[in-house]
């Protein structure tokens, strides 16, 4: 039936509904191309605030993704929670966890996190959590750069103010052939930019603060590096060997 009707993965919606193992029962008897699931769970806040440490929050997607198996991949809620909160609050000192790792889903389990920045849910005409309109490209500019499986939302593909930087950072992540198990090394998190490299062949920022992989001795073996784009605070370099 998966490949009659001409799909080849699944979506899940609201599993948090059911439990893991029917979800694995399923995957198992129709062998999906990938399968994930919308497990869509509060973040920890204090006043309205997003708390900085929120490995409770994406344990729980750890934990829902182990009781499919591990067969199915889950929506990068933690990710997209914390993003927007750095960026929207220019707290880029957020973006690392305390062990040096994305503070994301993808941090814990990068081979499962699909991460985002918007769905039909969040933004668009329901908007009832909304990525802050103007950090949108950093916010492409690190979910596309990073390790996880991105999901642009379709509103953005298509529009004009975004389209270039989308299809740029698609295009540098297809060249290199970053993955969903890639390798991040945090450079640098402060109040105003975050800097990072991932497996060693390409270097970004976000943030409206200065850094450079040159100007910071960032050394991957590399003989030089050359910008590949930039726009409204994101730039992203690869590395020439």
């Amino acid at each position: 039936m998966l490949r009659g009707i001409g799909f080849d993965a699944w979506r899940f919606d609201y599993v948090k509904g059911y439990g893991g193992q029917f979800i694995q029962e399923y995957v198992n008897a129709t062998v999906p191309y990938m399968a994930f699931g919308e497990f869509w769970d509060t973040c920890e806040y204090t006043d309205g605030v997003l708390n900085y440490n929120q490995d409770t929050h994406r344990q729980r997607t750890v934990n829902w993704c182990d009781a499919t198996g591990g067969t199915s991949a889950a929506f990068d809620f933690t990710t997209k929670g914390i993003l927007q909160e750095a960026m929207g609050r220019g707290e880029y000192w957020r973006l690392v966890d305390s062990q040096g790792r994305p503070p994301g889903f993808l941090g814990m389990w990068p081979s499962r996190a699909i991460t985002f920045i918007e769905n039909h849910d969040t933004g668009s005409t329901l908007n009832h959590w909304p990525f802050p309109w103007n950090h949108l490209h950093e916010g492409y500019a690190y979910i596309l750069t990073h390790p996880g499986s991105p999901c642009v939302f379709y509103d953005h593909f298509w529009d004009d103010s975004l389209s270039k930087t989308i299809r740029d950072c698609i295009a540098l992540r297809r060249r290199h052939k970053i993955g969903c198990r890639g390798k991040v090394i945090v450079h640098t998190a402060s109040a105003d930019v975050y800097a990072a490299s991932i497996d060693k062949k390409i270097a970004m920022k976000v943030g409206y603060g200065n850094w450079s992989p040159t100007d910071n001795n960032c050394q991957v073996g590399q003989r030089d590096w050359v910008l590949a784009t930039s726009g409204p605070n994101f730039a992203i370099w690869e590395a020439i060997f």
